[in-house]
């Protein structure tokens, strides 16, 4: 056995075989247990188990094992449903009752609102998809140049490491017309992408539409949300989990319309799913996005379905409420950052601008509780937050805060 030369021989050796209890899993899909106090990350495991580890990496407040066998199981432990599951990185819970891994995702979202956000509040718990395998309606699969065997798999990284493939035929939280087209696309990948691709590596995209399976990023393609068709980029953004997604629009309509709110703002508005979504139940909407393609998406959008009430302007990182006509009084503000989540310029625009509520959508809870603390020590206090398991069998969860703004004669 080599050892490798970065390894750090405390306080376990390499490969020592150790038992621990898992205690809770984070929000990185890793299962968190303790030997003689010292913390011991182990991935497929799930609270409650007695396991049996092998260790191959210590840092400086814990070490990284590899799962070798399930001494005493968790009632939740199932079959997982694809037979890549541990070596493909793609998902982390199937080995996990669905019901617990909603339950466990909603307690990951409190944890890191304390960790992180400084915030008690309660969770509520995290709503799950109507349909929990064959949801994904995109994939993005990969292929390196050759290996010296001449073999080029074509799938998604292994687990736990940061360039080798592991070859996907059929992926199970893939739509079936996804997975129907996938042999087909790999083919055409091989041997239709000519010599010069086919050696530097490259990715692959398909992606279930009103069109059909599409495998061009550039093609402008539709989706169906709730009542509304929207157009948009195939390689672009646009949430992939079909089945939740109108659960998730009615939940944020719901909160930024009560109460007598006459205004919206959509701040990262994209091609208008929630500006154009919610339009009915407001006076105006202003869209807000930086990105001019997607803006003239989003302007199309609205003119196929007849919707009068909504403004879409490009929005300048340093001035991005500056051309909104009506103020914050009563208005409500949407934010669907990216992963990073607000940048602080932007969040305090954003407390300058004073809306009266604020629904903070996050495909990154550990960011969300970041910058929630801001606005809660800024005149707002949260009255919901909701997760929404846009990912089954993975780690990924979409979480929705909502925040009012507390009234002068409380500040």
């Amino acid at each position: 056995m080599q050892i490798p030369k970065n390894f750090i021989p405390t306080p376990f050796e390499y490969h020592e075989e150790v038992e621990l209890k898992i205690d809770h899993l984070v929000n990185l899909g890793m299962g968190v247990g303790r030997v003689n106090g010292w913390v011991v990350m182990v991935p497929f495991v799930i609270p409650g188990e007695l396991v049996k580890v092998r260790i191959y990496r210590n840092h400086s407040q814990f070490s990284e094992a590899d799962l070798l066998e399930v001494l005493e199981p968790s009632e939740s432990r199932v079959t997982p449903k694809c037979a890549l599951f541990s070596l493909c990185g793609g998902c982390q819970y199937q080995h996990i009752d669905y019901d617990q891994q909603l339950k466990i995702k909603t307690q990951q979202v409190q944890e890191l609102l304390e960790k992180n956000g400084d915030i008690q509040f309660p969770v509520s718990l995290a709503k799950s998809s109507k349909q929990v395998y064959g949801y994904r309606s995109k994939i993005t699969p990969h292929y390196n140049r050759p290996d010296k065997n001449g073999e080029q798999p074509i799938g998604f990284l292994k687990y736990g490491r940061r360039h080798d493939i592991v070859d996907v035929k059929q992926c199970v939280i893939a739509t079936d017309a996804i997975n129907q087209s996938l042999p087909e696309m790999r083919e055409k990948a091989i041997l239709e992408g000519g010599k010069k691709r086919r050696q530097r590596g490259g990715t692959l995209l398909l992606r279930e539409t009103l069109e059909g399976v599409v495998n061009n990023p550039k093609a402008v393609v539709s989706e169906k949300v709730g009542a509304l068709t929207f157009q948009f980029k195939a390689g672009e953004f646009f949430q992939n989990n079909p089945f939740i997604l109108p659960d998730l629009v009615e939940f944020v309509q719901s909160h930024a319309s009560e109460n007598g709110i006459t205004h919206l703002v959509d701040a990262y508005c994209g091609v208008g799913l929630f500006a154009l979504s919610l339009a009915q139940a407001f006076e105006s909407v202003v869209g807000v996005e930086i990105s001019e393609a997607a803006i003239q998406l989003a302007k199309v959008n609205a003119q196929i379905h007849a919707i009068e009430n909504v403004r879409f302007q490009i929005g300048k990182a340093e001035a991005i409420f500056q051309h909104i006509e009506f103020t914050g009084e009563n208005t409500s503000v949407i934010i669907d950052p990216p992963r990073k989540g607000c940048d602080l310029v932007f969040i305090q625009q954003l407390l300058d601008y004073h809306p009266r509520k604020i629904i903070y959508v996050s495909c990154d809870p550990a960011t969300q509780a970041r910058d929630l603390k801001y606005f809660v020590e800024n005149a707002y206090r949260l009255t919901e937050v909701q997760p929404f398991d846009l990912f089954p069998h993975t780690r990924h969860i979409e979480s929705v805060a909502v925040l009012e703004r507390i009234s002068d004669e409380k500040e």
